[in-house]
């Protein structure tokens, strides 16, 4: 590291955190990018998730949080929920749904292109084209305007910029929305009705909203849809996206992003960097904004990023277009990888570092309802493994920068001066029971539900957003539209589930989900080897022919190297938050030829 920031600028070095680590070593890690090495490079896998939901809430709201408590979606009168699987994806989350539905006070509402669990508790289900729904919320915005649904009251009062999405929606009709969409507008305008009409709704979105070219536009929309019913700021109702790891809020909230330090404080803001340059005991900080994790990659292959440090990630099977994704990191001059197993990236590393898993190691992690919550070792880790934080600190001193804590409560107690939103926090209160931020005193209760009185940025900002279509989409060449997402019994890239025998007994192989129809016309059967393919690669999987997907719609899960989904998926980013577009491609899929053996 040293030799490459002497050589090459600190800007030649990227560092890339971790959704699995604590907070405490989420925050060493961009310390350790900014302070020591002097570059802000320093991301972790948001951008691939959720970074369209801390940019398009912090755009409406102020804050790029879920807004609400997860209890709290057993007492909505309506739950809406789309692009979430909850019931796979987040089992526990979705019984609290579940118990609202059975008690006969929850309506849901699922909005899917694909037949999910959920969907047979629903009220209603509307299946939309994958890539659509910024026209579906404008035209459910459309008729609760058109119908005076609308909390008038709370608009005028609590937000601006009514009037620009008004017009805009105006063109959303329901007949429209229906040719963009294929959702039928009688139930369009049924969702509309019971949405609007509720006392207290709630909506639940995920991947299937973010991961998109428009992802930050589709957050904006459902912030918009929220606003307009006077759902923000109220108990069991608001915006409230899912995680899809267990401390993705916590890296975003520890200033694991190019942009901001811990507490989304902007790296731009010279007051800011004062700050953190002080408490570090460093003459000056970096001004400019740093590389995403696309970015970096990308600059490796160009030769600009030459040194890469990867703690807890494993980009050759999460990053779109794995094929691109193995040349960039093969081209590096220097990659290190720190994990607790030995990943399909870190086979690529010339150093790996291993390390020590939750169980075996003191910190915090911050659930995806803002709560902050204490883990204590229960064993030791195993051979030389050490935990992240300590393995940052030995090499930050190796370079000349005395970064050294007698424990991780040091650490978190150094992140909490820094951060207001955490600064009411410590060890011996977390001990008790977590604490929902922002908790900004030590006699402060946590919050459980944001925007209460007024936003966080002062009034709530509408956006006028008008649909756009994907990337990609299909054509002769390739008819399907590809969408790609997580199943039960798998974990994002399986490098902990995928080791565990009684899973991969239920699920041992990669499926491709084709709609019968389809599957006839291609004279596919169930059970069958088929090939996959997009402009960027090809996969052989078993097809699933069922009613999980609509017809010229097929979905594969990504958790598998051997058939990996993103060696198909398209590298197109949303403008703003820099999230790939892994929801939307068209593909092709082909019935198997016997091989001859010979």
């Amino acid at each position: 590291f040293k030799s490459i920031r002497e050589s090459s600028g600190p800007d030649a070095l990227a560092f890339f955190s971790s959704a699995r680590v604590t907070n405490e070593e989420n925050y060493l890690m961009q310390k350790f990018a900014r302070a020591v090495i002097g570059t802000n490079n320093v991301d972790h896998c948001a951008r691939l998730c959720h970074a369209s939901t801390v940019a398009g809430l912090a755009i409406s709201f102020g804050s790029g949080a879920m807004t609400n408590s997860i209890e709290e979606l057993e007492r909505s009168d309506v739950v809406l929920i789309t692009g979430s699987n909850t019931s796979e994806n987040h089992p526990v989350i979705s019984t609290f749904i579940k118990r609202g539905v059975q008690s006969g006070r929850t309506k849901l509402i699922v909005v899917d292109p694909r037949r999910i669990d959920l969907v047979d508790h629903g009220a209603l289900w509307l299946r939309q084209r994958p890539g659509t729904d910024v026209a579906w919320i404008n035209g459910m915005m459309h008729v609760i305007v058109q119908e005076d649904l609308y909390d008038k009251e709370y608009v005028a009062a609590r937000t601006e910029g009514f009037e620009a999405v008004k017009q805009v929606v105006a063109a959303y009709t329901p007949e429209r929305v229906e040719m963009i969409t294929g959702i039928p507008k009688e139930d369009l305008i049924a969702a509309a009705r019971l949405y609007a009409r509720a006392p207290a709704a709630s909506i639940v979105y995920a991947m299937g909203i973010t991961q998109h070219t428009c992802g930050t536009d589709n957050v904006k929309s459902i912030a918009n849809l929220a606003m307009l019913c006077g759902n923000v700021g109220i108990e069991s109702g608001g915006v409230n996206p899912l995680r899809g790891q267990n401390n993705v809020q916590g890296a975003c909230d520890m200033g694991a992003l190019p942009n901001v330090y811990s507490g989304y404080q902007a790296v731009t803001v010279p007051e800011l960097r004062e700050k953190m340059a002080q408490t570090w005991g460093v003459k000056r900080l970096p001004e400019n904004v740093g590389l995403t994790m696309l970015e970096a990659m990308a600059a490796a292959a160009r030769g600009e990023v030459k040194g890469l440090f990867i703690m807890g990630e494993n980009p050759m099977v999460s990053e779109p277009d794995i094929h691109h994704v193995e040349q960039e990191l093969k081209a590096l001059d220097f990659l290190v990888v720190q994990d607790i197993f030995l990943t399909e990236t870190a086979r690529l590393a010339h150093v790996v570092l291993p390390s020590a898993c939750f169980a075996e190691k003191d910190g915090t992690f911050t659930n995806t309802e803002r709560r902050v919550q204490l883990v204590r070792k229960a064993v030791e880790p195993p051979g030389r493994a050490r935990a992240d934080w300590e393995i940052l600190c030995d090499i930050a001193r190796r370079m000349d920068y005395p970064m050294s804590y007698p424990n991780a409560e040091a650490v978190f107690d150094e992140m909490a001066s820094l951060t207001p939103s955490y600064a009411g926090m410590d060890y011996g209160r977390l001990a008790v029971e977590g604490l929902q931020w922002p908790c900004p005193s030590k006699d402060h209760p946590g919050t459980k539900f944001l925007h209460r009185e007024k936003f966080a940025r002062g009034k709530g900002l509408f956006a006028p957003i008008q649909w756009t279509s994907p990337a990609e989409s299909p054509s002769e060449e390739y008819p399907f539209i590809l969408t790609t997402g997580r199943v039960l019994y798998h974990y994002h890239t399986g490098s902990m589930t995928r080791r565990s025998d009684g899973l991969n007994e239920i699920c041992p192989e990669c499926w491709v989900e084709i709609h019968p129809r389809d599957a006839d016309a291609l004279g596919i059967h169930d059970g069958e080897m088929v090939e996959v393919s997009t402009r960027r690669g090809r996969i052989e999987v078993k097809a699933s022919v069922g009613p999980m997907t609509d017809e010229r719609t097929i979905f594969i899960p990504f958790h598998f190297w051997e058939a990996a989904a993103n060696r198909l998926t398209i590298a197109a980013v949303d403008p703003v938050a820099k999230i790939p577009e892994f929801k939307v491609c068209a593909a092709r899929v082909e019935k198997l030829k016997p091989r001859c053996v010979g």
